[in-house]
């Protein structure tokens, strides 16, 4: 039987970083992603309308990050975005078990509280 895969999309919302800052940040946090074994996939997000004049098939949408991660290690994933993205202002979107649960957080303990919630949700 396979595992239940959770999607989630990160959106990096920091009014105090502006796009080039907002895309090293997800550029960073994407890499540190990656050497995780616990995930299935991580990615950036494809703009289907990207700006006229755009050369590149499709651009990215700057601060959005798509992952993917089996609700066996949602958990793991959770606590390591907690520890890299406390004190950032971020939208948090979750897909398991067909629906989708959205939070945001400006704080420490909002991030806490929202994956918390992500959590509930996932195991429920």
């Amino acid at each position: 039987m396979n595992e239940p895969i959770v999607k989630l999309i990160l959106c990096l919302q920091d009014p105090d970083l502006d796009e080039e800052q907002r895309e090293k940040e997800i550029h960073k946090l994407q890499s540190q992603l990656k050497d995780l074994d616990e995930l299935e996939r991580v990615s950036r997000v494809i703009d289907p309308h990207p700006p006229e004049g755009n050369k590149a098939i499709g651009g990215l949408i700057v601060d959005l990050l798509l992952m993917e991660v089996s609700a066996t290690n949602f958990k793991k994933l959770a606590s390591f975005l907690s520890d890299r993205l406390s004190g950032k202002t971020i939208e948090l979107e979750v897909e398991a078990n067909g629906k989708k649960l959205k939070v945001k957080a400006n704080s420490r303990e909002e991030l806490n509280a929202a994956i918390a919630a992500a959590q509930q949700f996932v195991l429920s």
